[in-house]
């Protein structure tokens, strides 16, 4: 039985009773606006009906494209995501075994926003820590010779916000008014291991020392994912997969499709070619890249960080032995190349490093690849210009780029998450694309 309300009492037939369909405020009446009779009920929305989902597609299957995926799924949107190489996970791909090499990043950073992204979905998994003995074997080739610490101008140059040096100067000139010539040229060769340039002192002061402060800083902000960036990226298609996100692998996309808006996630040199647009680029840097199996010895270096000229060598079973067999050693690094030179120049430039850092290097190697990664490193930005002046995110009519070399902030990899979450955001937000539509027919 109903309760009666005190100034409704409990009787359909009383004319203020809300059940009685001769009300015009009831849904059965004509006057009603939900009543199939009332003039204005087919062109008004339907606010008790939940919107369809809408879709997007995302083009490109590396860290920016799988974020972009799992961003859009969460929000209910349908995603297709087409990755025109047969694995997932662009230069974030780990290599096969017997030694798990990459070619993008090696750590991640824990000072970015992709980083708390990553550890809220339970997709970081279980990273490999430094062990202490290791992690004194650091290196610096300064003068000839390896040392075991930087000079201190070098340290407290760090420790300079980044706030406090100019985007509108070239950083040789700002950190040699500041700390001398001599800090400034160690600290921009540091830098190298993030900026994979072959003259980082030429590049803005503002964006050098936000990477020589978060790569200098003590603890080290770089962790690193057991097994390699495949577990991160196994990790993040499962979750796209779980949450209904479409991965076509083998599947290179010509041509945008014209009914959903699109994050295209690859590289900058593919998203001009894809989108014709000229205007899509950005300096970037030219670096050998080595990668190097031997046989390990008791004493070699943990890491070595050029000085006298831009390099970084590591050797990454110091924390995971599973990227390299029994008694192996990996060692992966980079040696920033300027324009005239060729790959061959930097390698010679890191054999010099390894005959000081890795005695008998030569007669222990059981494994050696050496390339040159060109316009592949992540955005560098010169004097006068910031992230803010890179390729817009927007490129109008539901197109989005991601990716590590537009308009996103961040160090490394961060950008193109950065990018990616910007990107979805955007898609889902604005109104759908009329690519491909003729908005002259009537």
């Amino acid at each position: 039985m109903q309760p009666t309300h005190p100034d409704r009492p409990d009787r359909p037939d009383r004319p203020d009773h809300p059940d009685r369909p001769d009300r015009p405020d009831h849904p059965d009446h004509p006057a009603h606006p939900d009543h199939p009779d009332h003039p204005d009920h087919h062109t008004r929305p339907t606010h008790h009906t939940r919107p369809t989902p809408r879709s997007l597609t995302v083009i490109g299957g590396g860290l920016a494209g799988l974020t972009a995926a799992i961003t859009a799924a969460e929000a209910g949107a349908r995603v297709t995501l087409h990755e025109a190489h047969h694995t997932l996970g662009g230069r974030a791909r780990t290599g096969d075994e017997p030694y798990r090499t990459h070619e993008g990043p090696h750590a991640l950073y824990n000072g970015g926003p992709h980083w708390t992204w990553l550890r809220q979905r339970d997709l970081l998994g279980p990273l490999a820590p430094i062990p202490a003995l290791e992690g004194a074997r650091l290196r610096f080739h300064r003068d000839g010779a390896l040392r075991r610490t930087p000079p201190l101008a070098l340290l407290r140059l760090a420790r300079r916000r980044p706030e406090l040096a100019p985007v509108d100067e070239d950083f040789t000139t700002w950190a040699t008014r500041v700390a001398g010539p001599d800090a400034a040229r160690a600290a921009a060769h540091y830098t190298a291991v993030a900026l994979f340039h072959h003259d980082p002192g030429s590049l803005s002061a503002r964006f050098v020392q936000e990477r020589l402060r978060r790569t200098a800083k003590v603890p080290p902000e770089a962790h690193y994912p057991v097994g390699g960036w495949s577990s991160v990226v196994d990790r993040m298609a499962a979750r796209a997969w779980n949450l209904g996100v479409r991965m076509e692998t083998l599947s290179r996309v010509d041509a945008l499709p014209t009914d959903t808006p699109v994050v295209v996630a690859t590289s900058l040199d593919a998203a001009r070619r894809l989108l014709r647009d000229d205007s899509l680029t950005w300096n970037s840097g030219r670096t050998t890249l080595i990668d190097l199996a031997v046989r390990t010895r008791r004493g070699d270096a943990f890491a070595v960080s050029g000085l006298d000229f831009p390099a970084w060598l590591e050797r990454f079973t110091a924390q995971d032995k599973s990227l390299a067999p029994r008694g192996e050693s990996l060692v992966q690094g980079q040696v920033p190349i300027a324009p005239g030179e060729s790959r061959a120049d930097g390698s010679a430039r890191a054999d010099g490093l390894l005959d000081l850092a890795f005695p008998g290097w030569r007669e222990r190697t059981t494994w050696r690849r050496d390339a040159l990664a060109n316009g592949r490193t992540g955005a560098l930005d010169r004097p006068g210009t910031t992230w803010r002046d890179r390729p817009a995110i927007d490129r109008g009519d539901g197109v989005y780029l991601a990716g590590d070399m537009v308009a996103a902030p961040g160090v490394l990899s961060e950008v193109s998450f950065t990018s990616a979450i910007e990107a979805t955001t955007l898609a889902l937000r604005r109104p759908a694309p009329t690519r491909g539509l003729d908005l002259n027919r009537a």
